[in-house]
């Protein structure tokens, strides 16, 4: 467990930024500063969840040693991803309540992930056929 976790530092400390920043309050001034726009948000979290992604699938490589595609190692990684995104709408929810819970956070929370795990397919097939030719 605990190589698990060593090898998962980065996703680690990754989640606890994406929290903070998920669930830091931002005041009305900065949102009307020109430096933010409509859909910013939705950004965010599918860029966070995207980093978030690749963190883990380099952290489970890493601890695998070799770099074999396993779709378990798929599915755990959106699992782990629906966890936070889906606690981090929770918390928005019920316990920093001048944020706002939306689905469609959760929806590009999801998105960026899935980004992450086309990009893991691409890059295992191409190393595949590399290998093969």
């Amino acid at each position: 467990m605990y190589k698990t976790l060593k090898q998962q530092k980065w996703a680690i400390l990754w989640t606890v930024v994406v929290l903070v920043f998920c669930n830091m309050h931002i005041s009305d001034s900065v949102g009307k500063s020109g430096f933010f726009f409509e859909g910013f948000d939705k950004m965010t979290h599918l860029g966070f969840f995207f980093v978030l992604s690749v963190l883990l699938f380099y952290g489970k490589i890493k601890y695998q040693h070799t770099y074999a595609f396993r779709t378990l190692t798929i599915f755990k990684v959106l699992l782990v991803c629906a966890i936070i995104g889906g606690g981090i709408e929770l918390l928005q929810w019920k316990v920093f309540t001048y944020r706002s819970a939306e689905w469609w956070d959760f929806g590009c929370d999801m998105l960026g992930a899935s980004m992450a795990v086309f990009s893991y397919v691409l890059l295992h097939k191409l190393n595949f056929n590399e290998k093969k030719g």
